[in-house]
């Protein structure tokens, strides 16, 4: 583990803006959350991009880091998943400058991420034995578990809602940073409102560069898609989102579990419940075939030039001819999900209008990875 590094300190008018904040928000706190509040227009801004591959990298990219998140600011940070655009998640105003930077919808809630049991107990109302057993068995990692808002989290970062999702990242960088600030940060991934999550600093810097003030480049993000989400205010506990780690390892520790969000509710407990999400510009569409003619007949029935078609395939490769690009994927869960958001930001990038994913295999394993592209087809 890393060790706690002394605060920044921050220049008179920026803690003074921080306090304010922080003054204004316990003055709001209680009052029903409907839409964002609204942000001052801030004139155009680039962001940057602070590399960490030395220590001494590293440390400084940690310091302003935090110096930006104790001013207001928001910061793009790199986690084990995705990259995250992260905030204070005590001060209101901030948060609410996470979605006015993602063009994000007010009923979708926001994560909040820790960097110890400690600070995820202060962010909650109660801590079951159960939370306990799935923090030591999962923590640092991929999953978030949905408990009981403790008071001190703004109802922007809950949608209103009455729980809050709560994870500690495997990643040295945000961990470092959130022990550096001494508060929990909310963090969704760092993108506009559902497009493709970022998996590298690029990514960011190409879709919010000009919007926000500082991106930290920890390298490509190990896992790749975002984190699995477990409610466990509910009993049997309720599997909300998908994720790397599965239904058979959250069962060896909760004994039963339910799978899928439950429609009765009125105010979603968890990011990733929307029909569309996770969408690259172009049309996706998850596709079989025979055999390469079996595809360019389909492909042509979409009515888009062959050369505007790109490709993702896992076992039946075709040869490319005629179309705009063709990318052999894994045939492995979790490497397909390592590699999946690259191939589809590439794509973009290079001007495709459609996108033919091979579909994938059965199994549980595959879960995640289906529920990112169906969403993503939507």
């Amino acid at each position: 583990m890393l060790p706690a590094y002394p605060p920044v300190p921050l220049s008179e008018g920026a803690n003074a803006a921080f306090v304010g904040s922080r003054l204004q928000f316990f003055v709001c706190f209680g009052q029903v959350c409907g839409q964002i509040p609204s942000v001052a227009n801030m004139q155009a801004i680039l962001a940057e991009v602070v590399p960490t591959h030395t220590p001494a990298l590293f440390l400084a990219a940690v310091r302003r880091a935090a110096d930006w998140l104790r001013a207001g600011e928001v910061v793009a940070l790199p986690t084990e998943t995705v990259y995250g655009l992260a905030a204070s998640a005590l001060d209101e105003r901030a948060v609410a400058r996470i979605f006015e930077v993602k063009g994000r919808p007010a009923h979708n809630p926001i994560i909040v991420h820790v960097a110890s049991l400690d600070m995820a107990k202060r962010c909650v109302a109660d801590w079951p034995a159960l939370a306990g057993r799935l923090a030591q068995a999962f923590w640092p990692g991929p999953l978030t578990l949905v408990l009981p808002r403790a008071k001190e989290i703004p109802g922007v970062v809950t949608a209103g809602g009455v729980t809050v999702g709560v994870r500690w990242p495997n990643h040295a960088l945000i961990q470092a940073v959130i022990r550096e600030c001494g508060f929990p940060l909310a963090a969704p991934s760092a993108n506009p409102a559902n497009r493709v999550s970022p998996t590298v600093a690029e990514h960011v810097r190409k879709h919010l560069g000009d919007k926000i003030r500082l991106i930290v480049d920890g390298g490509p993000a190990q896992i790749g898609i975002e984190s699995t989400v477990l409610d466990i205010t509910v009993s049997p506990p309720r599997l909300l989102r998908p994720g790397m780690i599965h239904e058979q390892a959250l069962l060896a520790v909760t004994g039963e579990l339910a799978v899928g969000d439950s429609r009765s509710l009125e105010v979603l407990r968890s990011p990733g419940l929307l029909r569309k999400h996770y969408s690259p510009k172009a049309k996706l569409v998850v596709w079989s075939w025979r055999d390469e003619e079996d595809l360019r007949m389909r492909s042509a029935e979409c009515g888009v030039r062959r050369s505007r078609v790109r490709v993702l395939a896992h076992t039946r490769i075709p040869t490319g001819a005629g179309f705009g690009g063709v990318s052999v994927i894994p045939r492995d869960a979790a490497a397909f999900a390592r590699a999946i958001y690259a191939e589809l930001h590439e794509c973009d990038e290079a001007g495709a209008e459609l996108i033919v994913v091979e579909a994938l295999p059965g199994g549980p394993e595959w879960r995640a990875d289906a529920d990112r592209l169906r969403r993503a087809a939507a």
